[in-house]
């Protein structure tokens, strides 16, 4: 198949992108390198730099599917600048929909995230929780959500929306090289590469085994091959005008001690901590559940913490 890859040369696009061309489709990846890396194009793909709001350029009827990464992601940008998170993430989709609409191409799958459930009060969030999300980030995502729905409906779109926390790990030379970092694993692998002296431990007296908040992880490659398989589903004949909505999760998570432990053990260097007061808003417990991609798309996650850490632990060595 043809596919675009917006956002291609960011951390998540660029891994399915590789994936993609490694499965022997034909990628064009669409990237205004804001905040993604020209070296991360995928091998054997081809480059349009350019904003997601300039897709109405490089769509055209020779494309089969669009894999939809292009977006901003950090929330406390959204909250000081939700404009940016508005024109991007909502009005660049709806002109990428307008695009793929006038072209006839009717596939897509949404790199969403479980930032559009806010604060449930569940610790298990399935997709049936209420998604009530508490910043322009998490709003922005959710209303594409909505926007997929309607186009579904109206005009026979067959769509995905994959909905995840914390993604680590890397897939040989694509791997997170955010500017700032606010992802934990590549904070705390930063003690061993020598970039920083402790980790901070924000709460250490939540109702978790070991008083630490627990939260989702998942290995990139692991993310990746939902989006492979989501992409084949749209291609069936019961897709045409549905959206579906899958979470990506372990169902379990790991603490913040349990990753740096982690850390420890794969690099077999000492990461000293810093116990901190919790941060306002922060619940004990987040887990995605995935029982519903697992019973409808057969996906489970492969790679476990260990893992997660030693691939980021060798691209960081890269750099």
């Amino acid at each position: 198949m043809k596919l675009l890859v917006t956002g291609g040369a960011g951390y998540i696009g660029s891994v399915v992108g590789s994936q993609l061309v490694a499965a022997g489709h034909e990628v064009v990846v669409l990237d205004s390198l804001l905040t993604g890396h020209a070296d991360a194009v995928p091998d054997g793909a081809r480059f349009i730099e350019a904003g997601i709001e300039d897709a109405a350029d490089a769509v055209d009827a020779s494309f089969d599917a669009v894999l939809h990464f292009a977006a901003r992601s950090l929330v406390g940008e959204s909250v000081s600048e939700p404009q940016l998170y508005w024109w991007n993430n909502v009005v660049g989709t709806l002109r990428l929909l307008d695009a793929m609409r006038a072209a006839g191409v009717r596939r897509l799958v949404f790199s969403s995230t479980a930032a559009t459930y806010g604060q449930p009060d569940v610790s298990v969030i399935t997709e049936d929780t209420p998604a009530v999300p508490i910043n322009p980030y998490g709003q922005s995502k959710l209303a594409v959500d909505h926007a997929l729905a309607g186009e579904a409906r109206a005009h026979d779109l067959a769509a995905v929306s994959l909905r995840y926390f914390n993604v680590g790990g890397a897939l040989g030379r694509h791997g997170e090289r955010h500017d700032p970092e606010t992802h934990l694993i590549p904070n705390v692998l930063m003690v061993p590469a020598g970039r920083r002296d402790a980790v901070d431990v924000f709460g250490t007296d939540y109702p978790t085994p070991d008083g630490t908040a627990v939260r989702d992880y998942l290995h990139v490659e692991d993310l990746g091959r939902a989006h492979l398989l989501a992409l084949d589903w749209t291609g069936t004949a019961a897709a045409a005008g549905q959206h579906r909505v899958y979470n990506l999760g372990s169902g379990t998570g790991y603490s913040v001690r349990e990753v740096v432990e982690a850390v420890r053990r794969v690099t077999g260097h000492p990461v000293p901590t810093h116990d901190r007061e919790r941060r306002a808003g922060d619940p004990p417990v987040l887990v995605a559940s995935a029982e519903r991609i697992a019973a409808d798309l057969g996906w489970r996650p492969e790679h476990g913490l260990d893992t997660i850490v030693e691939d980021a632990w060798r691209f960081q060595q890269q750099g």
